[in-house]
């Protein structure tokens, strides 16, 4: 696995539990896993999408892909937020010190 082997991985996961903690742990693992599994659901969607491109459409509707990265890159902001711990306090403070950084200008 990467060339590490157990007495590397070992110091690694002491390592990890000394700065994250016991507690903290799970939550983080959860997070991770379900945001690794929303990337992977992504990739279907946009797999797909490309395939339905490559077929002629019959209908006569238009088409909403104005800006396909930008609709993949607002799912897997919002399902971040969701999903990791602490993410929507940090993205909440940031917004509040960009409306600072507003008023002050």
């Amino acid at each position: 696995m990467f060339g590490l082997g157990p007495t590397e991985l070992f110091i690694i996961a002491i390592i990890v539990l000394l700065i994250f903690g016991a507690k903290r742990l799970p939550e983080i693992g959860k997070g991770l896993g379900g945001a690794i599994r929303e990337f992977k659901k992504v990739k279907k969607e946009l797999s797909s999408d490309d395939s339905e491109k490559v077929k002629p459409t019959t209908t006569s509707e238009p088409t909403n892909q104005n800006n396909p990265v930008a609709k993949v890159e607002e799912k897997v902001k919002d399902k971040v937020l969701e999903q990791v711990p602490g993410v929507k306090k940090v993205m909440d403070a940031k917004k509040k010190v960009d409306k600072v950084k507003e008023i002050v200008k």
